[in-house]
């Protein structure tokens, strides 16, 4: 099969490499989309440490089970499945036995510690798979599967209250979903972001405001969600801040912050949450409102063979929405 891996740090090659083969409790699905996402480029450029080298990354995959291993629950034939980050966790230690397994010690993530989507098959635990809404594209599906489901858990961090104010800084893929969610839900949304086209993106989809991301908010704000992996905003972000308000930090890699005064970024209780990974109740629970609300989602399509291209325009913020590799069916 054909697939994209990373060699060495800070360059992503295509090779062949054999169909992979599904172990007991696994399915073998054949590839028709992968979303790009901005993960994918930490993995790519060794911001996160190399877990398997090389490594097929991708974690956003939309396909169909061709095969499956003899202990795998296999849903029916022709149903889309989906094969997110969140890979493996251990289900005995004290985090998975208390319903938080995305903080478990010895977790696993697709594209990062075992081969992802940027190939033409990939294997998932079939316990880790996701049953798809309807009425969505394969494009359009990909990025609900870590964007979707990763924003959705950094909203529930942000403990935004009823018809809240809420700041979104940086919109690319993960940002333009939960923004969505978010109004929806009935929360008012301020965007802040350097890119013009996001701006608009924004304002398109019922953004009360977009301005640039060190922009003071044209109000304070209940709660805020930082999408951009920009340590300089956590102080920008905080100072927006009405008492009691929370900074939740959606990425799973952040440039160093810096230093904090107490009374302007945190006295009257306002707080930050990071947020690690995503449990699967998170995901489905998305994605049952993704089907019954339906979202909205930007797409820049590339073929397979342009996956090189895709890293290298989302790395300089020329991807409107969320890129997404194609494959023929």
């Amino acid at each position: 099969m054909r697939a994209w891996v990373v060699p060495t740090p800070g360059r992503v090659e295509q090779v062949e490499l054999p169909v992979p083969r599904p172990d007991d409790d696994e399915l073998l699905v054949r590839v028709r989309a992968c979303g790009v996402c901005r993960t994918d480029l930490h993995v790519r450029d060794g911001d996160l440490p190399p877990h398997r080298s090389p490594v097929v990354p991708g974690h956003e995959v939309v396909g169909e089970v061709v095969a499956a291993g003899s202990r795998a629950r296999r849903p029916g034939a022709g149903v889309r499945i989906g094969v997110p980050w969140l890979r493996h966790t251990c289900g005995r230690c004290r985090y998975c036995v208390r319903g938080h397994e995305n903080l478990c010690p010895f977790s696993e993530y697709t594209g990062w510690d075992t081969d992802g989507g940027y190939a033409e098959y990939v294997t998932v635990p079939a316990d880790y798979a996701y049953e798809l809404p309807t009425g969505y594209t394969d494009e359009e599906l990909a990025p609900l599967l870590c964007a979707g489901i990763i924003g959705y858990r950094a909203l529930r961090r942000a403990d935004l209250p009823p018809g809240g104010r809420l700041g979104i800084y940086g919109f690319g893929g993960s940002a333009h979903l939960t923004a969505q969610v978010a109004i929806a839900q009935g929360a008012v949304v301020h965007v802040l972001t350097r890119s013009p086209a996001a701006q608009a993106l924004a304002l398109e989809l019922g953004a009360a405001s977009a301005n640039d991301a060190y922009d003071r908010p044209p109000e304070p704000l209940d709660a805020a969600i930082l999408f951009a992996p920009v340590g300089d905003l956590v102080p920008v972000a905080l100072e927006a801040l009405d008492a009691g308000g929370t900074l939740s930090i959606a990425g799973i890699y952040l440039s160093a912050i810096p230093s904090l005064d107490y009374e302007r970024h945190l006295f009257r209780e306002r707080s930050v949450r990071s947020v690690t990974a995503n449990t699967r109740e998170d995901g489905r629970e998305f994605l049952t409102a993704a089907a019954e609300h339906r979202i909205g989602v930007t797409v820049t399509p590339y073929p397979f063979d342009r996956a090189d291209a895709a890293l290298d325009d989302l790395a300089a913020d020329r991807v409107n929405g969320v890129a997404v590799l194609t494959l023929p069916r």
